[in-house]
C-alpha cells in the first residue's frame, strides 16, 4: 500500500459555491473512508489560493484520481484545479514505508 494525496485548489468563492454540494461531499468522503481508503480530509483556509488536502491510501493514484472525477466539488466549480502526488511516510503508527 501506499499513501496519497489529492491536493485541492479551491474557488475565490469556494465557500458560497460548496454549501449545495458539500453534503454529497461528505457522504463520498465518508464512504471512501468507510472502506479505509480515504484516512484523512480538510481544507487550509489561511493560504491564498486556499486549498483542501484529502490523504489517500491504496495501491495506485487510482482511488484518489476516481475520488476526485466523481467529487461535486470538482465537477461543479467549487475547486478549480486538483492533482494527486504520492507521499511516502516514513514516520508514526500509520507510516506506509518503514526505515
Amino acid at each position: 500500500m501506499k499513501h496519497f494525496l489529492l491536493i485541492y485548489t479551491y474557488a475565490p468563492d469556494y465557500l458560497e459555491k460548496r454549501a449545495a454540494h458539500r453534503a454529497v461531499h461528505l457522504e463520498k468522503a465518508r464512504a471512501s473512508a468507510a472502506r479505509d481508503e480515504l484516512q484523512l480530509g480538510g481544507a487550509v483556509p489561511s493560504d491564498e489560493p486556499p486549498f483542501g488536502l484529502l490523504l489517500f491510501k491504496s495501491e495506485t493514484s487510482a482511488v484518489a484520481e476516481e475520488f476526485a472525477k466523481t467529487d461535486p466539488y470538482v465537477t461543479q466549480g467549487v475547486v478549480t484545479a486538483w492533482r494527486v502526488r504520492e507521499w511516502i511516510t516514513v514516520v508514526g503508527k500509520d507510516a506506509l514505508t518503514q526505515v
